[in-house]
Order: C-alpha cells, then sequence, then structure tokens
C-alpha cells in the first residue's frame, strides 16, 4: 500500500468535499491511466490513486484514515485500529471487512461513478462496473449493461477519404466537417497544414458521446493552373509548375508577360528566341513547407501558333520568309 498522505496522492486537502475528490480523482485517472499514459510508472500511479480514492470516498474508511493513517488498512492492524477506536468511545467499530476493500452489494460503491471514469479517458459511454452476482448494482437497474471488453474500449477506427481544394493545401486552413454518427450530427474544424500531400492521413479523436476515431486520407484537388510536379497535377514537393503560353511573336522577339503565382501577379520578362518547353525559375513562388522552406515556380514555355485559317495568302507568305531565315529546326 502507498506510504504517501493519501489526501497529497490526490492532491487535495483534508477539508475536501467528495465532490472535490471526486473530481480529483478523475482528472489524475484521465492522466495515468495505463491505457492512456505510457510512461513505465503509470501503473503504479494509477494504483496508487485509486487506493487513496477508495478510502477517501468512503464515509467510512476516511474517519478511519485521518485518525490512524495507513495503518488502518494494513493487514494485522486494522482489528487493533479499530479496536482503540472503540475503546476511546470515538466511533462505531469497524472491521478489515469494512474497511479493507467495498465487498459486494455495498451501498457505498458506486458502480457508475467508474464507468464515468472510464467515459472520460476513452472518449465514450463508459459501460458500468458490476461485481460478479450483483444484482443490486445500477448497471442492473438501468438495462443491465456489461463491462466493456478491451476491444469495444478501443473501437476501430473510420476511415474516410476528404477532397481538399488545391489553394487550401498549399496555403494551409480549416476545413468544416459536419459528420453523421449513429444518428447523431458533430460537427469538427479540420485544421489542415499547408503544403499537406495527396494521401497524408489524419486522425479526428471521438468526442465525449463516444462512437470512433476517424482516420481522413487526404485526397489533393487539382488546380487550373498550377501542379505540383512537372507532369502530375497534384505530386509532392514544395516545387509548382505553371504552363505559360506565348506567341510566336513574343517568343521570338521577347515580351514582358503576366504570370500568376499562388499570392500574387508578377510581371515575367521573356528572353527573345525563347523556345517552347524552356523552363523559366520563379525563385520563392511555389509552396511553403511546415518549417519555413520556400519552394521555387517553374513557368513552362509553351508556343501557341496562330491557325492557318486566320491568316492571309500574303500573311502566311510573309511567315515562310521569317521561318526559313532561321535555319533548318530539325537536326535530321
Amino acid at each position: 500500500m502507498p506510504s504517501r498522505d493519501y489526501y497529497e496522492v490526490l492532491g487535495i486537502t483534508k477539508k475536501a468535499t467528495a465532490d472535490e475528490i471526486r473530481s480529483a480523482y478523475r482528472k489524475l485517472v484521465r492522466q495515468y491511466h495505463p491505457d492512456v499514459n505510457k510512461a513505465p510508472d503509470a501503473q503504479k500511479k494509477f494504483t496508487e490513486i485509486q487506493h487513496a480514492y477508495d478510502v477517501l470516498s468512503d464515509d467510512k474508511k476516511r474517519p478511519l484514515y485521518d485518525q490512524f493513517g495507513p495503518a488502518a488498512f494494513e493487514t494485522g492492524s486494522a482489528q487493533e485500529a479499530a479496536q482503540r477506536a472503540g475503546s476511546r468511545g470515538s466511533g462505531p467499530h469497524y472491521s478489515w471487512s469494512n474497511v479493507g476493500g467495498a465487498p459486494r452489494g455495498d451501498p457505498g460503491f458506486d458502480p457508475d461513478d467508474l464507468a464515468s471514469v472510464f467515459e472520460s479517458v476513452f472518449g465514450g459511454a463508459g459501460a458500468s462496473a458490476q461485481w460478479p452476482g450483483d444484482t443490486n448494482s445500477k448497471s442492473k437497474r438501468r438495462g443491465g449493461r456489461r463491462p466493456r471488453t478491451s476491444a469495444e474500449a478501443t473501437p476501430e477506427p473510420v476511415h474516410r477519404d476528404l477532397d481538399v481544394d488545391f489553394l487550401t493545401a498549399a496555403r494551409g486552413g480549416t476545413q468544416t466537417l459536419r459528420l453523421s454518427e449513429g444518428g447523431a450530427a458533430r460537427t469538427i474544424e479540420l485544421t489542415i497544414p499547408r503544403a499537406i500531400e495527396t494521401g497524408t492521413q489524419m486522425r479526428v479523436r471521438a468526442d465525449a458521446r463516444g462512437g470512433s476515431d476517424i482516420v481522413f486520407t487526404i485526397r489533393v484537388q487539382p488546380h487550373k493552373f498550377f501542379r505540383r510536379g512537372e507532369f502530375e497535377h497534384t505530386g509532392k514537393g514544395l516545387d509548382l509548375y505553371l504552363d505559360l503560353p506565348l506567341t510566336i511573336a513574343e517568343a521570338t522577339l521577347g515580351a514582358s508577360v503576366p504570370v500568376p503565382t499562388l499570392d500574387a501577379q508578377v510581371e515575367v520578362t521573356i528572353p527573345p528566341g525563347t523556345p517552347s518547353g524552356r523552363k523559366l525559375r520563379l525563385r520563392g513562388k511555389g509552396l511553403r513547407g511546415d518549417k519555413g522552406q520556400d519552394g521555387d515556380l517553374f513557368v513552362v514555355v509553351r508556343i501557341v501558333p496562330p491557325t492557318g485559317a486566320t491568316l492571309s495568302a500574303t500573311e502566311a507568305s510573309v511567315l515562310r520568309d521569317i521561318a526559313s531565315r532561321g535555319g533548318p529546326c530539325r537536326p535530321w
């Protein structure tokens, strides 16, 4: 049994009310329950907390503890402590059977109290604890709920796909989701980290009403202009690619053309004689990672020629003459 003062274990004073004792106990259980806290000493602390609560929450045990301390609950000492209490006329006679632990049918033991603790720990509706053969417990009176198995206490998560707009995935943001679980509506605000990638999984814990955790698999939607990766709409990494249509004149003579970025439109200078397929690099105009690093935006030149039907015979002749001055464009 723990040697520390039981009031100290629960972090309360000797003047604490029953409600204060219960509140402190539930808070500590949520913190140290072995199914939640994986620290090596969690089990030991949980046992110590449980024992302190068992004594201080009992109207019969608490006065005995206040008089004789932990010795009142050590084997061989309980009878002596009880006899001393009786001989001094300070209260009723206690024996090991009614101070060492809550026996079956003890009206001072509230099995639903344990259920509320499990509800806090596991985030669901905890089943009421029940002593074997106990037909008088609240669990029986409320419909015969049985204790959960470990598998029931931690249900398998629900998996769902979640479509995220390209710009939200790029910049980060919040997505409001309205879910329906077991007929109950639930609204959650899911924070989307910036530069999130398709295939990333995000877990949303079950709320206090119960249910399962939800694991969302992110699917970043394509953008009208940008793509993440040279040949992919929603690839990986921080670099972005953008196709830039140019006329023959702009590509041949050079020009200054507007180009969109994630933040604002910028002017890009096209060198004279720029061929189709050339990549112009705009440093730092790609995605920003979660550690502050910036990707680049690559502008890929795509020359768009006029259709033959839009040219007059004279214009077509001039165009052929201009093209012939550049020499052959194919190496074979």
